[in-house]
Parts: C-alpha cells; structure tokens; sequence
C-alpha cells in the first residue's frame, strides 16, 4: 500500500479543524500510520518548499506556517496519494469543488488548511522529512478485510 504526507495547516489547527478533516480520511478508509504535532521552523520550511523560497509570497507563506503548531501525518492505503489528493481539492480552495476539504472548510490559495503530497516519490521524500522509521507503524486494522477486495492488497 502506498504511503502519503498530509499536514493539518496552522488554518486548520487554529479554526479547530483537525477532528473534522481526520474524520474524513477515516470514514473513508485511509490508514493513519502515524501522526504527530509540531512546530515548523525556517529550516524545515525552507526545505519543504525548497521550489518556493524565491517566489515573492515566500514569506508570507513561511509566516502563515509558523504561527501555529501543525499536524503531520502519515495515511496509508491503496492509492492513498491520488486519493488523498481528490480528497483535498484544488490549492487555491476559491476554486475546489464543493465535497473536498478545501472545498468545504476554506476560501484561501495560501490558508486553504491541508498539504498533501502530490506524487508517491514527493511522499517518500516527505515522509522522511517529517517521521523517524520509528513513527510510522505498520499494522492491520480489523476493518482492512471490509475495505478492499482480496486481490487489491
């Protein structure tokens, strides 16, 4: 099963909307593999949107990120990064479609209150940014069997 990298946004975790927005991975039947709070600083910033840093709302962002702890998480399951990604909507949330966490909880481009990762290899690479190998778990939930046909896992 694939693996991914959400992070609750300072948006999220300030408007007090962490429980709302992991409820949806869960009904939906992702796998939270990991999870933890944290506060972000330059550098992690400056290394995460590395293919940010001279854009000119740069700072901004970096301000917007730091005000706050954020969640990061790790969710796993078939096709979790596409998933997940559908699951979000589009970055600027004016423009998601209603029925996508973007869509539903936010009207900004910068706070629009989640990051996902946007290929599996930027996950593998994200993931390792934020988790030690020993914070992410690998385990079968009870409901596993109920969520995906035999040959899918």
């Amino acid at each position: 099963m694939e693996q991914t990298l959400v992070i609750l946004k300072p948006s999220a975790v300030i408007r007090g909307l962490m429980g709302e927005v992991i409820s949806r991975f869960e009904k939906k039947g992702l796998i939270i593999a990991g999870m933890k709070m944290v506060q972000l600083d330059d550098k992690i910033l400056a290394e995460h949107y590395a293919h940010l840093v001279s854009r000119p709302f740069f700072p901004s962002l970096k301000k917007s990120m730091m005000v706050s702890p954020v969640v990061v998480m790790c969710i796993r399951g078939v096709d979790a990064v596409a998933v997940v990604r559908a699951m979000t909507g589009a970055t600027n949330s004016r423009k998601a479609e209603p029925g996508t966490i973007r869509g539903d909880y936010s009207m900004s481009g910068q706070q629009n209150i989640i990051h996902a990762s946007d290929s599996v290899e930027n996950a593998e690479i994200e993931l390792a940014r934020f988790f030690d190998k020993s914070e992410i778990f690998d385990f079968k939930p009870a409901m596993l069997d109920y969520l995906y046909a035999d040959d899918e896992i």
